[in-house]
């Protein structure tokens, strides 16, 4: 079949990229793409395909046009960057992934701004402006550099602002940076970070990434901080760390990852922190299970709920020879949260006649335990 966008020529189809863009239309971009569309033309206002995802906060499309040769250098009608465009609309995730792609920092925009900058003046001190702010921090951002037109300091913005929490973080860097503290022992930073990621000091983690930890150190049991903010819960720390690149596959010595380890929180509020980062579902842990199985074993119906629509395979089995739908049948009690987990995994697409090692089914072991409700659940579906 003719290629319909054979015959067409550059300038339309970098104009449909734009549109495409705008709209973020991934399967339309990749198409122009594939025929030839470039990611850094320009529309007579100064706009690319990479631009507009940086204001947008597209990071899917972001990542399409690195992959297609972005240039993370290209300027706005401002001559401001992708990082600025970001950091004015509060995308840290966008910030992070510009960080990690080489993006100045500190640009300064004919507005006399850099991001940080923008930041804080064009935020609403939100929480996605106070982890934007820690993106840039924990990235190496100036924090002392005073704005070119009025010759104001990013904390004497926030100040003025009442932005309590980014004044917060930019007073802990400005002293750490008098200090130097931690600069030059690597192992120093590496301990400080693993332990704010476990307490939960979003700051204390931003810190210790300025002062040059890696953020994928391991503590004596292999477990990296994102690993450790998972495991105690600290959604706060973990979009920085994701943001900033964090593995959400890493694993340990007990065969746990970040995203492994949610099915046994059963954070959604974690789940949801670390799906930007791409997680993957088939990784198994010790007992050869996906996430969804302990969530249902625990009774956690809000992880259920959310991580079946992720395309996570519900009738994966395990290797006791279980499926989350016999884990939530044999270790439940029948009680309303594992009614609810049969019907979310039923409508999931969950295989109510896959039998257990011995052949026993999960409504065989509902009738068995005495669990009626769960057991009238399964012959409503067809389950015999």
């Amino acid at each position: 079949m003719p290629d319909p966008l054979a015959d067409v020529e550059q300038a339309e189809l970098d104009r449909r990229l734009i549109d495409a863009a705008w709209a973020n239309d991934l399967d339309r971009a990749r198409r122009l793409i594939r025929a030839g569309a470039d990611v850094n033309a320009k529309d007579e206002t100064e706009q690319s395909a990479y631009l507009i995802s940086t204001s947008e906060g597209y990071l899917d499309l972001l990542e399409l046009t690195l992959r297609h040769g972005a240039d993370v250098d290209s300027k706005d009608s401002f001559n401001g960057t992708g990082l600025i465009r970001a950091a004015d609309r509060g995308h840290a995730d966008i910030v992070g992934r510009l960080v990690q792609a080489g993006i100045e920092i500190d640009h300064v925009n004919n507005l006399g701004w850099t991001a940080l900058h923008e930041a804080i003046v064009l935020g609403d001190g939100s929480q996605r402006y106070v982890d934007t702010v820690r993106v840039l921090v924990a990235a190496g951002a100036d924090v002392t550099l005073p704005s070119q037109r009025d010759d104001v300091t990013p904390l004497a913005h926030a100040v003025s602002r009442g932005y309590d929490p980014i004044a917060t973080t930019l007073r802990r860097a400005i002293r750490q940076d008098e200090r130097r503290q931690g600069r030059g022992d690597r192992a120093t930073a590496n301990q400080r970070l693993l332990e704010a990621a476990a307490s939960g000091d979003p700051d204390q983690v931003a810190l210790a990434l300025r002062a040059g930890a890696r953020i994928e150190t391991r503590d004596s049991h292999r477990r990296t901080p994102l690993l450790l903010a998972v495991t105690h819960d600290r959604v706060d720390v973990a979009r920085i760390l994701v943001a900033l690149g964090a593995d959400p596959d890493a694993l340990d010595d007990r065969h746990d990852t970040p995203w492994l380890v949610t099915g046994v929180t059963g954070s959604v509020p974690m789940l949801e922190a670390l799906l930007p980062a791409e997680p993957d579902l088939t990784i198994l842990n010790r007992y050869g299970g996906t996430s969804v199985i302990p969530a249902s074993e625990r009774g956690h119906v809000g992880y259920v709920r959310r991580v079946v629509r992720t395309g996570i395979d519900v009738n994966h089995v395990n290797d006791l020879g279980w499926t989350a739908m016999l884990e939530a049948v044999i270790l439940g009690d029948g009680s309303r949260p594992y009614q609810q987990i049969v019907r979310i995994l039923l409508d999931a697409g969950a295989d109510p006649s896959l039998a257990d090692e011995n052949g026993v089914t999960p409504l065989q072991h509902a009738q068995t335990s005495g669990q009626r409700e769960v057991a009238r659940i399964l012959r409503s579906h067809g389950t015999g």
